[in-house]
């Protein structure tokens, strides 16, 4: 359900190379998310991820796990979620949502990490219709691949591509911003 960049070979020379690109830590992977919870900083996760060791669809951070580096930068903050953008340094599989997760901040809708459980209690019985609102409206995960770099297999050019987020994520955005202004306003 993440949107955005990928890159797919189509010669199994290629595949190497990309492959081997990946192994080197060379490949440029930028990731906006919005995450639950309001992030003060930015910083970096270095945290081994494995299969969980109970639910073996999902991926956890264990001690027994392949080394995993997230660097993440808070880029906007809203009321109970914040956008950040992460830049990979490794790519295992759910590395970004499994770290985020691993903070205490899942990404926003994100159902197998946790991300669906946000605004509960008497704050989200208050908010009730707001919350759903953007639930129904962002029927998946809040990820999206932002900006790949690689150095072509062939050519060997370096190569940079950035995908702008979706309309369906600059509209939850949008509410999230038009939520917090009228906070403020009733504040007043």
């Amino acid at each position: 359900d993440t949107s955005g960049l990928m890159v797919v070979a189509k010669t199994l020379a290629a595949q190497t190379e990309l492959v081997r690109q990946l192994q080197a830590r060379t490949v440029r992977r930028h990731y906006r998310a919005l995450v639950q919870g309001e992030l003060t900083a930015g910083g970096t996760v270095d945290a081994p991820i494995g299969r969980h060791p109970t639910q073996r669809t999902r991926m956890a951070v264990v001690g027994n796990g392949r080394p995993a580096v997230t660097h993440y930068l808070v880029t906007e903050r809203f009321s109970r979620v914040t956008l950040v953008e992460c830049r990979l340094e490794t790519g295992r599989t759910h590395q970004i949502r499994v770290h985020m997760q691993s903070l205490g901040h899942p990404v926003f809708n994100d159902e197998r990490y946790g991300g669906d459980r946000i605004m509960r209690g008497t704050v989200y019985t208050k908010y009730k219709q707001f919350v759903d609102n953007l639930f129904d409206g962002f029927p998946r995960h809040a990820l999206h691949a932002k900006t790949l770099g690689i150095v072509h297999p062939t050519s060997g050019e370096r190569m940079e591509f950035d995908s702008p987020l979706p309309v369906e994520f600059e509209t939850i955005l949008t509410k999230w911003r038009n939520y917090v202004s009228n906070q403020k306003q009733l504040i007043s």
